[in-house]
């Protein structure tokens, strides 16, 4: 081999190892992941009120009650360029069930059941009060341009933003009893709705359980087949009790009905409520819980479903410093998590040291993870 012809193949090994490095870092840039979401929850009047700009802050999304949504609202908003996304209170009671007592949630005594802190859950199968719901989302959607929807109180009749949860045994009604006995062709046999409670939880428990769950995702798909309907495009999200498998003698799947298995075919976006607060948690939990969620549910950051979660700035039961605000924030932003918003609005609008936590981690992200 002569020196000509041994430089040029040096030459040529270079450029290919050069070659497979640019590709390679150019896999590795394409492939990491984006923050999609830097989000507040609650109205964003607080900080409009104060004069401030929303993407000036960081927020490129706000998440409202669909309640407090109005087109004076939308259009400014809009004009911030921001992605709107309504809360809608899925299987809350409140008010519904003192003027329909046949959507009341009967537990296993054969009594109706009393307000859980305070939610007042409904009989998720009663057929008018799913009418209602359905017809109100549908209002919701057309009346409005929004970009998704996200389902909350979603769950059997308890209360689990507390740090010694309310789990009670539900529902037990005519409905409930009479289509579980159908969709699992199960024979109960005829008594009381207490004895009939009684024989269901002692001889077909499981069934009974993965019923329940059944429900739960029946609700989810109806909302996503209303929004392809008449929002097409738009997407379907859930705030959801964050409890791993195991956690309250695994009282997320037992009582509340909440089988991430199964909702995971339906729903678009997880928002875990990882409240540390109001859950009795240190805020170091947030970021094991949603390391766990991701594994869990082997997430992909770049695939649905994706994980938003939803963590805690409000002061209640006892002040959250900005120290915890932070790590909180970061918390939720772990393993494939991408996207992340607080409870709420108002709760930081109204505390100077907060605010500049969001618009300083938002902006950081939002340069770092945008164009």
């Amino acid at each position: 081999m002569n020196c000509n012809n041994r430089a040029l193949k040096i030459c040529l090994y270079s450029v290919a190892i050069l070659s497979l490095c640019i590709t390679l870092n150019s896999c590795t840039q394409n492939s990491k992941k984006i923050i999609e979401i830097r989000g507040i929850y609650g109205n964003p009047k607080p900080f409009w009120d104060k004069g401030m700009n929303l993407p000036a802050l960081g927020v490129n999304a706000i998440f409202v009650h669909s309640g407090s949504i109005n087109h004076d609202m939308m259009e400014k908003a809009r004009s911030e360029g921001l992605k709107i996304y309504a809360e809608f209170a899925t299987l809350n009671g409140k008010n519904y069930v003192q003027d329909h007592p046949e959507a009341w949630a009967i537990n296993e005594k054969g009594v109706r059941v009393e307000a859980a802190s305070w939610f007042m859950g409904v009989c998720p199968t009663e057929p008018g009060f799913k009418k209602y719901r359905m017809n109100q989302l549908r209002d919701l959607l057309t009346r409005y341009d929004l970009d998704g929807v996200w389902m909350d109180y979603v769950h059997w009749h308890a209360q689990f933003e507390e740090p010694e949860p309310i789990l009670p045994e539900t529902c037990f009604c005519d409905h409930c009893l009479n289509k579980f006995a159908k969709d699992s062709k199960i024979s109960i046999p005829e008594g009381s709705t207490a004895e009939r409670a009684k024989w269901t939880l002692e001889n077909v428990d499981p069934e009974w359980r993965d019923w329940r769950c059944q429900v739960i995702k029946e609700w989810a798909t109806d909302m996503r087949l209303v929004i392809q309907d008449v929002k097409p495009g738009a997407l379907l999200g859930l705030y959801h009790c964050p409890w791993n498998d195991s956690e309250f003698d695994g009282a997320r799947r037992r009582i509340l009905g909440l089988d991430y298995d199964m909702l995971k075919e339906v729903i678009d976006v997880f928002s875990p409520m990882v409240y540390h607060g109001r859950m009795g948690r240190d805020p170091e939990w947030v970021a094991e819980n949603i390391n766990w969620f991701c594994d869990r549910l082997e997430i992909n950051y770049d695939s649905y479903p994706k994980v938003w979660p939803i963590v805690q700035a409000h002061d209640d039961p006892a002040k959250i410093s900005g120290e915890e605000f932070e790590m909180v924030l970061k918390g939720g932003l772990s393993a494939s998590s991408t996207g992340v918003m607080m409870f709420t609005t108002y709760s930081v609008a109204q505390d100077t040291v907060k605010t500049e936590i969001m618009n300083n981690l938002y902006n950081d992200l939002k340069r770092d993870h945008l164009p």
